[in-house]
């Protein structure tokens, strides 16, 4: 799960680099950067779905937050 979680991190952010590097080569409209930010929102909404149905399937567990000190 964790790898999961990373690569989908990855295709996240490589995703809005790329709408980045459309943005700063060409116009702001640029079909190119529109798709690769819908993909980001659709990478991140896909990796959020995902996480809740591992949750109520059981998969993973939340371990709350740990106070030290």
């Amino acid at each position: 799960m964790k790898y999961f979680v990373a690569v989908a991190f990855i295709l996240i952010i490589g995703s809005l680099a790329s709408a980045v590097v459309f943005l700063l080569r060409g116009k702001g409209g640029d079909p190119r950067m529109v798709r690769a930010l819908a993909m980001r929102v659709g990478f991140s909404i896909l990796l959020f779905v995902i996480i809740l149905v591992m949750w109520k399937l059981g998969y993973i567990q939340p371990t709350g937050i740990r106070r030290y000190g």
